[in-house]
């Protein structure tokens, strides 16, 4: 049996979150932050600790079989890969700022400015594709913020989370580039290898169970169906009898996303003594 190996992000906002979804599938290994590389001693499966922008290609030229890294540092690298799975965090936007002066309402009004970015590539395939031509492009790394303070730049095009960075550095949001969240990739082919599929199979059911709740309540047998239909379940709802003759319970999992909404309802159905649990995993 081959040992896999999957890149991940050495330290940045992407590492805490890489090794807990993981552990969450029930890998055993230490997170060696001062070693570039830890064996799992449950699975065949090597992890590489690297910086985010050399795991895509290392991932393209088979040196790492797997990795996780924001979808912006693919597109940047231009590294020809699979994309296995969408894993729900590291979530950001791609965004061109400018002064919160700045009179510019208009992308064609950035023609004859100057930009400063981390992420070239994509900011000029951008550019380009909204027939903006006349820009100069100024690649640095690192507290590209602070580039129009300092004359640098006239705009700048970086990540964006909260917006707090851009307004304590006198900035606010222009243009909307892409959305970019973490995923899992592959090597061309490598989806195929049954340990893969083995591993994408628990990251599923982690992912999964983390947008699920399950669910416990009692309902008068006369108001079951229609509390039913609020909950259909992974297939149906569990009816249990209760003690209480006319009374059962309903052991049901719905979405976190829509329980808020169909708490009230559930209420209204007639619903009582409704417990709400998390789940560990759900395998389909």
């Amino acid at each position: 049996m081959k040992t896999l190996k999957i890149a991940i992000q050495k330290s940045g906002r992407l590492n805490e979150k890489s090794v807990e979804i993981l552990k969450n599938c029930g890998l055993s290994f230490e997170n060696y932050k001062s070693s570039l590389i830890t064996s799992v001693s449950n699975f065949p499966l090597e992890i590489l600790f690297l910086r985010d922008d050399d795991i895509p290609e290392y991932v393209q030229d088979g040196i790492a079989d797997l990795g996780i890294v924001g979808e912006n540092v693919i597109t940047e690298a231009g590294a020809k890969v699979t994309y296995l799975q969408k894993l729900g965090f590291g979530r950001c936007t791609l965004k061109i700022a400018v002064p919160s002066h700045s009179k510019l309402t208009d992308i064609q009004q950035l023609e004859g400015q100057a930009i400063a970015t981390s992420y070239p590539v994509i900011l000029e395939k951008y550019l380009k594709e909204n027939d903006v031509k006349n820009v100069q492009i100024r690649t640095i790394s690192g507290s590209v913020e602070i580039g129009p303070g300092l004359g640098l730049s006239d705009a700048i095009f970086d990540i964006v989370s909260t917006g707090g960075t851009l307004k304590s550095n006198g900035l606010k949001p222009f243009a909307e580039v892409m959305k970019s969240e973490a995923v899992l990739i592959g090597k061309e082919g490598t989806d195929l290898n049954p340990e893969v599929q083995e591993l994408l199979q628990r990251i599923r059911s982690v992912l999964r169970a983390k947008e699920t709740k399950y669910v416990v309540l009692n309902v008068a047998k006369s108001n079951l169906q229609e509390v039913v239909n609020l909950l259909p379940g992974v297939k149906s709802p569990t009816i249990v009898p209760l003690f209480e003759e006319g009374w059962v319970a309903v052991h049901s999992v719905i979405a976190e996303q829509d329980f808020w909404e169909k708490i009230n309802s559930l209420k209204a159905a007639g619903a009582q003594g409704i417990v709400v649990m998390p789940i560990e995993k759900i395998i389909t």
